[in-house]
């Protein structure tokens, strides 16, 4: 799973948003290094809706314009989870790995 894809799930799983709340939970959950441009957003939102691990929770109308807000699935949860899983696993074997070369290098 690419990172902006796990950060639109992460973004998600707190509850359902729309496009411009998705790009802006992204930013906050990245620190700032992942910035979604609408073209990026709604490709990947096509996509995960797709593979059926989000889906439209509503629609409103404002100043005109259609919002429309997305949620997770059950599919998207389970997606999301194994996914935080696996990162943990990563970075817990890179953590693990560093402990040894901090001594030899004195790195604290």
């Amino acid at each position: 799973m690419q990172e902006a894809t796990f950060l639109i799930l992460t973004a998600l799983a707190a509850e359902p948003s729309h496009g411009y709340g998705i790009v802006r939970a992204v930013e906050t959950l990245s620190a700032g290094d992942v910035v979604l441009r609408p073209g990026t957003l709604y490709g990947a939102l096509d996509r995960l809706a797709g593979q059926e691990l989000i889906v439209v929770d509503r629609e409103e109308a404002v100043d005109g314009r259609l919002r429309r807000y997305y949620r997770l699935t059950d599919s998207g949860i389970t997606a999301l989870s194994a996914q935080a899983e696996r990162l943990r696993r990563h970075a817990d074997a890179a953590e693990s790995r560093l402990r040894h070369l901090r001594p030899a290098f004195g790195v604290a």
